[in-house]
């Protein structure tokens, strides 16, 4: 299978493969955090939207939203759960926008989406350009250097008639600028599974360095990575919440 198989191909079972997020619970405190350190403006736009559930919930929140993805097909399951957003195909290294926003986010690890450094640093150019005054980019990371290689977490699901188990984890091999994200997919109809395996190249980063690319365009705040309370980062998960404020 293809690097992007998963997301095409397979783009029809993303929605189980996340059946376990808290799609609300992560929207609720984004906005949370956009009421905090934000300019109260109500525009917004989700980089690597997927099929469109975060989008779903800020539009209910009454901003006026819309979402951003590389894959078609995805895109397309979007526009039927959110048909009053708009979408575009596009790669949030190089986005464009018709009007300045006011909260740009990308959950799910998303930002990784780019392959290296130097892409990274054109999307968050990109964030920039596109962010009205005191505008807001919130998205979620994961230092390099914490990854545990032999994590993989698994959640099994019922749909049509089978059973589906999907698994992920990221790997870095300890050096360099890449890292990994292994997925996998089970499903079992009357007795017979079908398996498929795909890897994500993505960008490898420590925060550290992550805070050195940000902080030249905005004012950083880390936070855990908890979205039902809002607590500093303390310097040890290896997962955190990054808001930043447009300088």
């Amino acid at each position: 299978m293809s690097s992007n198989a998963l997301y095409t191909d397979l783009s029809s079972y993303y929605d189980l493969m996340c059946a376990d997020i808290d799609y609300q619970a992560q929207s609720h405190c984004v906005r949370r955090l956009h009421q905090l350190f934000g300019n109260q403006g109500r525009r917004h736009l989700d980089l690597a939207c997927g099929t469109g559930p975060h989008v779903r919930h800020f539009l209910d929140f009454g901003y006026r939203s819309a979402g951003l993805d590389i894959n078609q097909p995805m895109l397309d399951i979007a526009r039927q759960r959110c048909p009053e957003a708009h979408f575009s195909r596009q790669d949030m290294a190089s986005f464009r926008i018709e009007e300045p926003l006011d909260l740009i986010t990308c959950f799910l690890y998303s930002i990784h989406y780019n392959p290296g450094v130097e892409q990274l640093q054109a999307c968050l150019a990109s964030v920039h350009d596109a962010l009205a005054e005191g505008g807001v980019f919130c998205f979620n990371s994961v230092d390099k250097a914490l990854i545990d290689n032999d994590s993989f977490v698994r959640h099994s699901v019922e749909h049509d008639g089978s059973q589906f188990t999907f698994g992920s984890g990221w790997y870095y091999s300890g050096a360099g600028e890449r890292q990994a994200l292994r997925l996998s997919i089970e499903k079992t109809t009357a007795g017979e599974t079908q398996a498929w395996q795909d890897e994500h190249a993505m960008v490898a980063l420590t925060f550290a360095e992550l805070q050195h690319l940000l902080e030249p365009l905005f004012e950083v705040q880390v936070f855990e990575h908890d979205y039902e309370r809002i607590t500093p980062w303390a310097g040890s998960s290896g997962n955190a919440l990054f808001v930043c404020v447009k300088r």
